[in-house]
């Protein structure tokens, strides 16, 4: 199988999670919208699939995945389809679902994390709505974060398995996922990760074993591994990362 991934070609935003599963399984896949256009690859590809897809499954936005003749849409959708496909989630039923329950969390605090910046419109620039993030921004590091991280440092100290991994014994997509959404918090927030790291040492150190893994090293060593940028999800202002 041959995975293709249809994502926005300059921003890391929800497509990384995708990303970093199929790196981490050495899977073979071809981010097409960052492939050539004369090649009937890139945007005008990923746009054409959104508007006839499959048996009419109409995906609403990117990220979606092709897999043969199947179209998948929604990160967590991805990723449970995913999973079990690359190994990166235990066999057992409940697993599966708990696995997927820590996804849709982490997708409600990636929703957050946009709204901090953008909390009017995202049609609006950052520019338009300065005021109202600041505020926002404000809630969202003391309040939200807080619940957030504890939630997931609760998660992982509560696995019987030895606490090293959110769902069971060895590396699934969730632990991937939970890196790449500390790297963005440190990114968006350096000022106020930097205050409260220390308060959740399972997810540290978790996000660290992930860092040293062979593929996901050579991944983020590579160009394929897009910068965090002021375009994505996880944007750094210095404003919002102030009291």
């Amino acid at each position: 199988m041959v995975y293709e991934l249809y994502y926005w070609p300059s921003i890391q935003g929800r497509g990384e999670f995708i990303r970093l599963a199929l790196e981490e399984a050495g899977a073979r896949y071809i981010d097409v919208a960052r492939m050539p256009a004369r090649a009937g690859m890139g945007v005008p590809a990923m746009m054409r699939l959104m508007e006839k897809a499959p048996a009419g499954r109409l995906p609403y936005a990117p990220p979606f995945l092709r897999a043969g003749t199947r179209v998948i849409a929604q990160t967590a959708n991805i990723l449970l389809f995913l999973g079990p496909r690359l190994g990166l989630v235990p066999k057992a039923d409940e697993s599966r679902l708990w696995a997927h329950q820590l996804q849709l969390t982490m997708a409600d605090l990636v929703a957050e994390v946009h709204d901090a910046h953008h909390p009017i419109a995202g049609s609006l620039y950052y520019e338009e709505q300065k005021r109202e993030a600041r505020r926002r921004a404000g809630h969202f590091r003391t309040e939200r974060v807080p619940q957030y991280l504890g939630y997931f440092e609760r998660a992982l100290a509560a696995n019987p398995r030895g606490g090293r991994h959110l769902v069971g014994g060895s590396l699934s997509y969730v632990d991937l996922s939970m890196f790449q959404v500390l790297e963005g918090l440190d990114y968006a927030f350096p000022r106020e990760m930097r205050r409260i790291r220390r308060r959740y040492p399972l997810l540290m150190a978790l996000r660290q074993r992930v860092k040293e893994r062979p593929r996901i090293a050579a991944y983020l060593a590579s160009d394929r591994r897009l910068p965090f940028s002021t375009e994505g999800i996880f944007r750094y202002y210095p404003e919002l990362d102030r009291t």
